[in-house]
């Protein structure tokens, strides 16, 4: 039984490398297979206001997302090895990666849910620093790590909230100007 915390652990701190060393580390050059993960994700998500429309693409395909789910299942595979020796912990590693995924895809697809509901990982994108908030599931390791810097909820969003409004309040009147009629000055007699 005590591989069900030690796998627990394991997956987050495991979480945690793989997306600060992996994801965005190797994952920022563009030649890299990692690099789905900042250039498609990361850009579609910050676009988006955190939604990834991506994850409503079936996995069939390559692509972020099928990349994503093929890694997962890959190193999830990688400890069947350790089953007869370790049951309890390498069926933990398996919840686990199931879990991730499901809760990566739905608070892609859900941006409210992920503020209420893993505000760390909605922080990570939708914050100032997009190097810290490592986990998706749990932030334990953020807060072991100290990488964990809240966003959501904080008077700094809020002023980021505002702002966008007053920036999109601003842009939809310049183009309500471009298409109103101009008035037309009576010819001189």
């Amino acid at each position: 039984m005590l591989g069900i915390p030690l796998g627990l652990l394991t997956a987050n701190a495991a979480e945690w490398l793989i997306h600060k060393h992996v994801l965005h580390g190797l994952g920022r050059k563009k030649s890299s297979f990692w690099s789905f993960h900042w250039h498609e994700h990361h850009r579609a998500s910050r676009r988006g206001g955190f939604r990834d429309e991506h994850y409503e693409r079936p996995l069939l395909g390559w692509h972020a997302q099928s990349k994503e789910a093929l890694v997962i299942a890959g190193a999830t595979a990688a400890s069947i090895p350790l089953f007869p020796v370790a049951p309890f912990f390498v069926g933990t590693l398996w919840y686990a990666g199931f879990n991730y995924y499901r809760q990566h895809k739905r608070s892609h697809l859900d941006p409210e849910w992920a503020r209420e509901n893993l505000p760390w990982h909605y922080d990570h994108h939708m914050g100032p620093d997009q190097d810290a908030n490592w986990c998706v599931t749990h932030p334990f390791f953020d807060h072991v790590m100290g990488t964990r810097k809240p966003y959501a909820h904080t008077e700094r969003e809020a002023r980021d909230i505002e702002r966008k409004a007053e920036r999109e309040a601003a842009k939809r009147a310049r183009a309500a100007k471009k298409r109103a009629p101009k008035a037309e000055i009576p010819a001189a007699a």
